[in-house]
């Protein structure tokens, strides 16, 4: 279950979605949620569901990494599904005691898990074709003009993309410990809920050594570079906005106001 965790991983690849400017990955993948949160009803989604489709398309990443990052979040996908399928009120399909199904709460559950789904796999996309650096830079300039507030923006942009870059690092050091502690003979699997949290104590306590130290040795590696913030700090590569950047924007509201069109014209409930 932990090596299908793929949040904060980077997959280099040279398609037009890794060359665009990181800034306006970060831009888009904001209307993208705004625009499944916009739709109230299949059509709509069926616009955000295609558009996710051809992003992944043009990226060149496999869909199978959809999959495999939707793998983690299933309890909460069906938990959330079946909420709403047992918690609407409408014409009643089935019922038994209390509990009752009815047909807008299956329409409901149906729109609510793809959006979940889209929402994942759509901000999966963005870190999976930007660069750790690169992410830093973009989160840094979109937050620039918080500046005039003396507000330390290139220190947050750099927390920020820590934390997301260190993620898959503290989940193979997780699955390193675990399996350590199984050679050893502990039983992680079994028991009920309290004795598996009882078990989860020699694991957490490696992990959390673990994680003070990969801190300390990289602000050690950071000073040992003169690493002192953004001040006069210079790039390597500078963000710039080429043709296919303003191309994607376009698209993106043309898919925006194509959600807005079906959700007035197109019942909500087909």
């Amino acid at each position: 279950m932990l090596k299908d965790i793929t949040i904060g991983q980077y997959f280099p690849g040279d398609s037009v979605v890794h060359r665009m400017d990181s800034r306006i990955k970060i831009i888009l993948t904001v209307a993208y949620i705004v625009m499944l949160f916009l739709s109230s009803n299949p059509a709509g989604l069926v616009v955000g569901f295609l558009f996710l489709w051809l992003s992944y398309g043009v990226s060149r990443i496999p869909y199978k990494m959809i999959l495999k990052s939707l793998k983690p979040v299933a309890p909460i996908i069906l938990f959330t599904g079946v909420l709403n399928m047992f918690f609407m009120d409408g014409d009643t399909l089935w019922q038994w005691g209390f509990l009752k199904i009815t047909r807008e709460g299956v329409l409901m559950a149906v729109l609510m898990t793809v959006r979940i789904i889209c929402l994942i796999a759509g901000t999966s996309l963005m870190t999976y074709t930007t660069s750790p650096i690169a992410l830093t830079d973009a989160i840094e300039r979109l937050l620039s003009p918080l500046k005039r507030f003396r507000l330390p923006v290139h220190e947050l942009a750099m927390m920020m993309t820590i934390a997301l870059r260190f993620i898959p690092t503290l989940i193979e050091e997780t699955d390193k410990i675990m399996a350590a502690q199984k050679a050893r003979g502990a039983d992680l699997e079994t028991g009920g809920i309290v004795q598996r949290a009882k078990a989860l104590v020699p694991i957490l306590i490696p992990l959390f050594v673990s994680a003070f130290r990969r801190a300390d040795e990289l602000a050690l590696a950071m000073e040992c570079r003169c690493y002192h913030g953004g001040e006069g700090r210079t790039r390597m590569k500078q963000l710039r906005l080429r043709y296919y950047d303003f191309a994607a924007c376009a698209f993106v509201a043309l898919c925006i106001v194509g959600v807005l069109l079906v959700n007035r014209f197109v019942p909500a409930f087909l």
